[in-house]
């Protein structure tokens, strides 16, 4: 039998270690938000051929981000961590590379990629304590979700 964290009593302490730290909220904040924020938006807004270049991205991004660990003792909440945290350089490569504010594509990509690090922070647990920042999590995850499953169904048909 395997016991798992909720029988061996860590449960309330692994949720402590998965509520962010202040300076990570800031960090978030000034380089996830507005991203995150601005993709979604676009996204809202697309028609239906455009949506999917959304899905494509950002299950691309969250792809490219996912750790190659197969060790069965993590915690999901350790994956998204790790997710999130590889997002999340991403955009500050990104921005710190940018040559022109007017490349469309590029700031689409990064804001992909900022979109996946809100929504695998969400599912860290991170935003526990910024409700602004919970909600805005909880609607990257659902676009994550609606593109992961999309993308599925297309690969199904092929």
């Amino acid at each position: 039998m395997r016991l798992n964290h909720y029988t061996t009593g860590t449960a309330v302490f692994s949720w402590f270690k998965s509520v962010a730290r202040p300076e990570k909220i800031l960090e978030d904040r000034k380089y996830l938000e507005a991203n995150a924020r601005r993709f979604l938006k676009n996204y809202l807004s697309a028609d239906g051929l455009r949506k999917q270049q959304y899905y494509e991205l950002v299950a691309g991004a969250a792809a490219a981000c996912r750790p190659g660990v197969t060790d069965p003792s993590l915690e999901d909440t350790q994956l998204a961590q790790a997710t999130a945290e590889a997002a999340f350089k991403v955009v500050k490569l990104r921005e710190r590379q940018a040559i022109d504010d007017n490349d469309q594509l590029a700031a689409f990509i990064t804001d992909a990629y900022a979109t996946v690090a809100v929504a695998y922070r969400r599912a860290s647990t991170a935003y526990m304590a910024e409700e602004d920042l919970q909600q805005l999590g909880t609607a990257a995850v659902h676009l994550l979700t609606i593109a992961t499953s999309y993308l599925w169904k297309l690969n199904q048909r092929r």
